[in-house]
């Protein structure tokens, strides 16, 4: 089992030093203790980043900022890098003072400067490379031209990368359709290495008429159009199981907390969301048995644009109560989105302050909601030493995605292979 070649592209130590004449006023919303400025990166092809810039006070040269931040960075595959590496890659980074926020589809950010940088990514996949370290004037214009008389803003910058491997998987179909999961390798190579088996409870529904039906039919009629209305109100007891090629169970995804509404809505609610339990076996068969590695909660966040909620814990030797938070975020529930589980990330927003490891850890692809959806999981070969972590992290990758479908509105119908009320019992 071979991982396919990444680099991982990191721009960091991010730090703006501005001259007092063009220092930006303050802007409305912002908190005095940070920045009103911040930075977009682009590089060909891919999605541009933004980070903020904290101010910096340091005159000298070469000296470090007191405070910095750092941008996502830059994932680049293999036909990414036989692409870039064709030609110099250049790094555009644009510094406005303002706010990020739009209104009504306009920026009210101004623009202080420009500056690009030149990267050879030619020897990237063999070794670490740092292409610049420190501090570099903006241009205000695309020219290059300043008036000598005005001091330039500079920026401090540091634009490294290293090989970042992984093992790349895709589902063969929707989890909830028991598929085959494939490795993909390079030359887009590819291998079945699982295979999983979904499974919703259905136990606590009555599916066959009362044995007295007929002699009081109106009594049973409407108990249970009740037990009907309420099992319609939460999604509960899905399961999907992660078998190797043998036939073995490795990993499992097992819904501990039903989906139910908040009281009066017909959404899941961030106070009370639905979760998952990841599950490894511990010397035995049944999944009774087994020990737990993650915790999934996700929910449907309110707001401008739906949203869908998550927080992943790893399970310590404590229980599941006491878990290390290492992914938390939200993604857009019409357009889908990436769940990611990265360490530099976490730390870089202040949420992974116990975190050990370091470095890119998994990605998992996500349908919008109502798409079909073939999870493409991304692992980073540090983290797999066996073909059973490995399944661990197929099992997440399934959960996020039927999380999708688990926080659906519940005033909208489940797909097919979710619903399992055409199973109930149909009124005469």
């Amino acid at each position: 089992m071979d991982p396919c070649p990444f680099v991982r592209l990191m721009v960091d130590s991010l730090a703006l030093n501005l001259p007092s004449a063009t220092k930006p006023p303050p802007v409305s919303g912002v908190h005095p203790s940070s920045t009103p400025c911040f930075c977009q990166i682009r590089i060909t092809n891919f999605p541009s980043q933004t980070a903020l810039l904290p101010l910096s006070s340091s005159s000298s040269g070469d000296a470090n900022p007191e405070a910095a931040t750092s941008a996502p960075g830059f994932h680049l595959d293999s036909a990414a890098l036989r692409r870039l590496s064709a030609k110099p890659l250049t790094l555009r980074l644009a510094v406005y003072s303002g706010s990020t926020a739009r209104a009504c589809g306009i920026s009210s950010a101004k623009l202080l400067g420009r500056l690009n940088l030149t990267l050879d990514l030619s020897a990237a996949l063999s070794r670490p490379n740092t292409f610049h370290s420190g501090w570099l004037n903006l241009r205000k214009n695309r020219t290059g031209f300043e008036p000598e008389h005005k001091p330039a803003p500079r920026v401090h910058i540091v634009v490294r990368s290293e090989p970042d491997p992984r093992f790349v998987f895709q589902f063969g179909g929707e989890p909830e359709c028991s598929p085959v999961v494939f490795q993909i390798q390079e030359n887009n190579i590819r291998q079945p290495v699982f295979s999983c088996k979904f499974s919703a409870d259905r136990n606590s529904r009555s599916r066959c008429l009362p044995s007295d039906f007929a002699n009081n039919p109106s009594r049973w009629r409407r108990t249970l159009k009740g037990i009907r209305e309420r099992h319609g109100r939460e999604r509960k007891g899905w399961m999907i199981m992660i078998h190797d090629l043998s036939g073995s169970p490795v990993a499992a995804a097992s819904m501990i907390t039903p989906f139910v509404p908040s009281p009066g809505s017909d959404r899941v609610s961030r106070s009370n969301p639905g979760a998952w339990l990841i599950l490894r076996p511990n010397n035995g068969a049944s999944v009774s048995s087994w020990k737990p590695w993650g915790r999934l909660e996700a929910w449907r966040e309110r707001g401008p644009v739906d949203g869908l909620g998550y927080k992943f814990e790893l399970v310590t030797e404590n229980g599941p109560a006491n878990g290390i938070p290492i992914a938390e975020a939200t993604m857009n529930v019409k357009k889908g989105g990436q769940f990611c589980i990265d360490y530099k990330v976490m730390r870089d927003s202040g949420l992974g302050s116990r975190l050990k490891g370091k470095g890119f850890v998994m990605g998992s692809t996500v349908e919008g909601e109502g798409k079909v959806s073939k999870p493409v999981v991304q692992v980073g070969a540090q983290h797999v030493t066996c073909m059973a972590d490995a399944a661990l992290f197929i099992a997440l990758s399934a959960a996020i995605d039927l999380s999708m479908d688990a926080c659906k509105l519940f005033s909208h119908k489940l797909r097919k292979e979710l619903c399992h009320e055409e199973q109930q019992v149909s009124f005469p």
